[in-house]
């Protein structure tokens, strides 16, 4: 890193002072937004679990086995839900830390690709959210015994829904990885082509780790990143003919 005034070398306790700052003020940034939003805790833990109470039976609810389950599930959605929202800002923090030891052409690259990483991931969720609660939760509350009352555990939903949430935010990622892959010259759009049939098996198993037992979900997970990962590999045939255009 150098400073960005006369374009020398900072010393080893400058970078190590800004970075404590940018870390400062990351952290600064998530507590601020999670300060804001714990008087609505309970109202976002009510809209994450609508898709699955309003297919509940009725006379059925959701339940709370441990005693702090009531104040701790929603706190903890709470805290997640604030660093889910301060995301831009604490890449923004991580990237004016690394910008000014990048070159102006790496910057030109890695400011859009950072913007659009934030974006997919924002879409993951949302997809997730909209697209695939709706159908497992259906899916799950239709395949159980009749004689079985279904009430699930408020913590235990919060674990499960979370992990969807990180899994499909991670798979909207597919097209940056496969950008960066082939502008850093570890690929080419032909190579990764070439190699689809491996890269449509991976994204099932891919589904088959990060998600429920079932095939639906598996499916809802994997059937995306495969398109995603076909929008990679066209960006990148763009990007290669930008590259030698220029």
């Amino acid at each position: 890193m150098t400073d960005t005034e006369n374009d020398t070398p900072l010393p080893l306790i400058a970078h190590l002072t800004e970075l404590r700052d940018r870390l400062l003020r990351a952290i600064l940034a998530v507590l601020v937004v999670f300060i804001v939003l714990f008087p609505f805790a309970n109202d976002i833990y009510a809209f994450v679990s609508e898709p699955l109470r309003e297919l509940l039976p009725e006379n059925a609810s959701m339940i709370a086995t441990d005693v702090a389950s009531p104040f701790l599930t929603p706190f903890k959605l709470t805290l997640f839900t604030a660093l889910f929202v301060a995301i831009p800002y604490v890449l923004f923090q991580i990237w004016s830390f690394i910008a000014p030891g990048m070159y102006s052409q790496e910057k030109r690259f890695a400011l859009p690709v950072l913007a659009s990483s934030v974006l997919l991931f924002y879409c993951g969720a949302a997809f997730a959210y909209f697209v695939v609660f709706p159908l497992i939760f259906a899916f799950f509350t239709s395949v159980g015994p009749e004689d079985v009352a279904i009430m699930t555990d408020i913590n235990r939903y919060l674990d499960f829904v979370l992990k969807l949430f990180f899994a499909f935010g991670l798979a909207f990622e597919i097209p940056i990885a496969a950008l960066i892959a082939i502008w850093a010259g570890i690929t080419t759009p032909e190579d990764l082509g070439r190699k689809r049939p491996y890269i449509i098996v991976g994204c099932f198993v891919f589904g088959m780790l990060l998600t429920p037992p079932d095939v639906i979900s598996q499916a809802l997970l994997a059937i995306p990143m495969w398109l995603l990962f076909e929008a990679g590999v066209i960006a990148g045939r763009i990007l290669i003919k930008r590259k030698a255009e220029s």
